[in-house]
């Protein structure tokens, strides 16, 4: 049935092309109006509020024609699905794999990223994360400013081709999460505001005024929501969702949006018999985002997300490897920082954050599984939000990227890459966009410049550091992905360690464990020992992380340890030496590297 939500209208007429007259809707209660017939598959059409012009479905499936275009309707039970005996996957533990469908390939459709699907099973990835397909303005961008968020962007290929993606990913074992973004829109063909109170002044965000999820209306803004995320589980088969900053989702009512989130999500994995997860990233260092909905920290309901991603962990690695300062690197940097969040997860848990110049975070309790926390050392915000769009591997030797790698990989949370680091992709991921409104354009544009001015950047690149334009099709063009750089010798030597560290992940329950309680981080001579694996229990690993230049012995615990991975042997450095000290072990290691003792 084809119905729309416009509880201010007093009218509302459905727009068909081609037939010259508009066709009321009838009011059916609680805001809601229907037509008298559903539309066939195919179905161009809009919505007439009172008279004025038409306007795409804020449920709109498709928007083949743009953001500003006629909505079409799409038969999401047409696909015959081959993934009959796919059992699901969690993300808890998974090896994920974040990537910007646009950039991904030279031709930047989901058909294409689907052709590199095999790339991704070999390297042993479990899950791939698709940054936002919700239909924006123009034909290039991030996907953060969505409007369409019903839709999948039309250069991507639109509905059914995410559907061919998912069903592909399945087939080759690969589960699939999409990033979603429900806490703001973008500034370019955003009308939902004309359909209903879908936003309030009475919270603000960094966008601007906040979605209305605890105001007059607000039960069919959280409908909207909720629905629309059973959705994608419901219909696309995806297996995931990472919501985009719910520390922006303000709801100051009795049930939290991402409480009643988790609960419908839940209800629809006992209906289909697989697992469904929910991955929030959160500002707010909080182990509530990750506490069941039934159960509560510090007298504060959880909100029940699967996972949340750790930024206190990819900061203290980030900061210590490259030795940058800046910005919110400020409280990181040391070795022992880094210790810390392998075993705390948060840094900042309620101790004083000098970036934000106040006490922020809460403190991780130990028996909390460390694979509800999603770690990595690049992401899309991590290097796009920085002045030239650079990745590690800018500044970085190899080693260091080992470590890196080792860090993420071997610790205790659920690892997640950036598309193009398991072969040291030295392509940048800068920040674009194609606002077609030449105002918009020149302001983003603008701002973007402006932005950057008071960051650093100049310490850290040079005096004379041009931010590149978000808007020239040049940025885009050089975000893409350069596949070639695999197949080199520097290349295939990184692939090779990423494929052997996966491999080692999968074969040492120890490292698969999420078991924060048996795992223990030490600095030893400017190099950090992170051991998996509880005393007592057999099978313990130890990894030996040595992030700067130089040779460093240092002692693990267990005798008579065997390496089983080196990253120097495989990137062509020199060998650590294993000796023998007491009733201990010693491994002598060049650095920057690594080396896994089992």
């Amino acid at each position: 049935m084809t119905r729309v939500w416009a509880p201010r209208a007093a009218r509302v007429d459905l727009v068909l092309p081609g037939s010259g007259t508009a066709e009321p809707l009838a009011a059916v209660g609680d805001g809601w109006w229907e037509a008298g017939r559903a539309l066939p598959p195919g179905t161009d059409y809009a919505f007439s509020l009172d008279g004025g012009p038409a306007r795409p479905d804020p449920r709109s499936p498709w928007q083949p024609a743009g953001v500003h275009g006629l909505s079409r309707t799409f038969d999401a039970t047409a696909h015959a699905w081959s993934d009959a005996d796919w059992r699901g996957r969690d993300v808890r533990g998974a090896v994920v794999y974040e990537l910007h469908v646009g950039t991904f390939t030279p031709e930047g459709t989901l058909d294409a990223a689907a052709g590199r699907l095999d790339h991704l099973a070999d390297l042993g990835v479990d899950m791939v994360e698709l940054m936002p397909l919700a239909a924006f303005g123009g034909r290039h961008g991030w996907g953060y400013d969505g409007v369409a968020l019903w839709a999948v962007h039309g250069p991507y290929g639109g509905p059914a081709a995410l559907q061919r993606f998912v069903d592909a990913a399945h087939v080759r074992g690969i589960a699939v999460c999409l990033d979603v973004v429900d806490n703001h829109l973008g500034p370019s063909g955003n009308y939902l505001a004309e359909f209903g109170p879908y936003f309030t002044d009475r919270h603000q965000t960094p966008w601007g005024a906040a979605v209305n999820l605890d105001g007059e209306g607000s039960e069919q803004v959280r409908a909207f929501v909720v629905e629309k995320a059973l959705r994608w589980f419901r219909d696309f088969h995806v297996d995931a969702l990472r919501l985009d900053a719910v520390h922006a989702l303000v709801d100051d009512s009795p049930r939290h949006l991402l409480a009643e989130l988790s609960d419908a999500v839940a209800a629809l994995a006992a209906d289909v018999g697989r697992p469904l997860s929910l991955v929030a990233e959160s500002d707010a260092n909080d182990p509530r985002t990750v506490t069941p909905t039934a159960s509560s920290v510090d007298g504060r309901p959880g909100y029940g997300m699967t996972a949340q991603w750790a930024d206190d962990v990819h900061h203290a690695l980030h900061a210590l490897v490259t030795g940058e300062r800046q910005g919110y690197y400020v409280d990181f940097g040391a070795p022992e920082t880094l210790a810390t969040a392998l075993t705390d997860v948060f840094v900042h848990d309620g101790s004083w954050s000098t970036f934000r110049d106040r006490p922020w975070g809460h403190p991780v309790p130990d028996d909390l599984d460390g694979r509800r926390f999603v770690v990595f050392s690049q992401n899309h915000d991590q290097v796009g939000n920085r002045a030239l769009g650079d990745r590690p591997s800018r500044v970085l030797a190899p080693g260091a990227l080992a470590v890196s790698a080792a860090v993420v990989l071997l610790g205790p949370g659920t690892p997640m890459l950036f598309m193009g680091e398991e072969w040291g992709a030295t392509t940048p991921f800068l920040y674009f966009s194609d606002h077609e409104e030449p105002e918009l354009a020149e302001a983003v544009s603008r701002g973007r410049a402006a932005e950057f001015g008071g960051h650093g950047w100049a310490d850290l690149y040079g005096a004379d550091v041009e931010v590149p334009d978000p808007q020239a099709p040049s940025t885009v063009e050089a975000s893409r992905l350069d596949w070639s750089e695999a197949d080199t010798g520097p290349g295939r030597q990184m692939l090779e360690l990423y494929r052997a560290l996966i491999s080692l992940r999968r074969g040492e329950a120890a490292v698969a464990s999420g078991d924060r309680r048996a795992t223990t981080a030490a600095v030893h001579d400017g190099a950090l020992v992170m051991t998996r694996g509880a005393v007592a229990g057999g099978g313990r690993v130890a990894v030996v992380l040595v992030p700067g230049e130089g040779t460093v012995s240092v002692p693990v615990e267990r005798a008579g340890a065997r390496v089983v991975l080196d990253s120097n042997a495989v990137l062509g450095g020199r060998r650590a030496r294993v000796g023998r000290a007491g009733d201990g072990t010693t491994v002598t290691v060049h650095g920057p590297g690594v080396v896994v003792l089992a």
